[in-house]
């Protein structure tokens, strides 16, 4: 039986075509600045986010960390959504390891940040408060539901952030939906950005890495703090080769894992006892009735031996996520596998 995983889009395998790349890499010592793969994929990274340069990195939670590490000071205060990835999902990195206080602010349903929330939120000069050094949004928004934020929106953020001297970062790790689904060119939405992390393990399909991007000399100032953080890599250009795959291949055909999933959210629509909460770019939220008799661990046990596998968000609430190895018919048999479960349980 095929095994409908739609849990995340971290969960795609490499492609043939990165397979291949991965086999003939060109690799060198990256910690000496030797790996041609790798300063392939950081040129390539900075020019196609209109950064004038880059960092590979393992993963986007250490890239968020390094760029807060570089844009703030001990006992400095980062703002931040209640529901962002780098508040809620990195281990309390910026504390632990940064000693930066975030300044949590209330996410909204479309994943922004109110504006006067944000301009109340900055401290003014008192030795009684933290000193508010930076801003931090997702884009897209994750738990608002792979939200796309407007490029008018982040402008505005950064002119809020510009006009009181802060840093203004941006958790992109699927900084390329938010791009198509906004019709836009990425260098658009980043604009503003002092320093933006996307992810090539998400829906661009490459097996390992992120990318940091910003100037010349926050990107020589990360690198000091990847090595801090036990990110500095030799022959790395063996996973960097799939990551050049993923931006000169699979930027462009994102468009078709939203497709996708707006197919996917209105066959679930049609289901009496699910309700169909949100659904935007690659992916589809919904809940499950109390009238349903299964309890959520019976619920994703039984969806799992009938081969479709999704994500638990709490309460009973599920994300679907669509992704490259998502076919139309994998949507099909989705939605009949969940229509199954939920009438024989109604």
């Amino acid at each position: 039986m095929e095994t409908l995983d739609f849990r995340s889009d971290t969960v795609t395998k490499p492609t043939p075509e990165m397979w291949e790349a991965i086999a003939k890499a060109e690799v060198g010592d990256d910690v000496y600045g030797e790996d041609p793969s790798i300063n392939k994929l950081q040129e390539l990274s900075a020019h196609m986010l209109g950064k004038e340069a880059a960092l590979f990195v393992p993963t986007g939670t250490m890239g968020n960390l390094i760029a807060m590490l570089v844009h703030c000071q001990r006992g400095d205060e980062m703002i931040v959504g209640n529901l962002a990835h780098a508040y809620l999902s990195e281990a309390g990195g910026m504390a632990a390891l940064g000693g930066i206080f975030p300044n949590v602010l209330v996410n909204q349903t479309d994943g922004t940040l109110l504006l006067d929330d944000i301009q109340a939120g900055i401290k003014p000069d008192d030795n009684h408060f933290a000193i508010t050094r930076m801003i931090t949004l997702e884009n897209t928004h994750n738990r608002c539901g792979g939200v796309s934020l407007s490029t008018d929106y982040v402008n505005s953020v950064a002119n809020i952030a510009k006009q009181h001297g802060l840093k203004f970062h941006i958790d992109g790790a699927r900084i390329f939906n938010a791009a198509v689904d906004q019709g836009k060119d990425v260098k658009e939405l980043l604009a503003g950005a002092d320093s933006v992390t996307f992810c090539l393990s998400k829906g661009l399909a490459a097996p390992v890495g992120s990318v940091l991007c910003g100037s010349k000399e926050f990107i020589y100032k990360a690198q000091r703090a990847r090595k801090q953080l036990g990110g500095g890599m030799r022959q790395a250009g063996v996973v960097a080769s799939a990551g050049i795959v993923a931006l000169e291949k699979m930027t462009g055909r994102l468009e078709k894992d939203h497709l996708r999933a707006k197919n996917l959210a209105m066959g679930l629509e049609k289901i009496e006892g699910l309700n169909l909460l949100i659904n935007n770019t690659n992916m589809v939220y919904f809940d499950l009735d109390h009238e349903i008799n299964l309890t959520i661990e019976e619920f994703i046990s039984e969806s799992a031996k009938l081969g479709l596998l999704f994500g638990y968000e709490g309460g009973r609430q599920f994300r679907l996520v669509t992704h490259v190895d998502i076919t139309d018919l994998m949507v099909e048999n989705a939605i009949e596998i969940l229509k199954k479960l939920v009438e024989e349980n109604h």
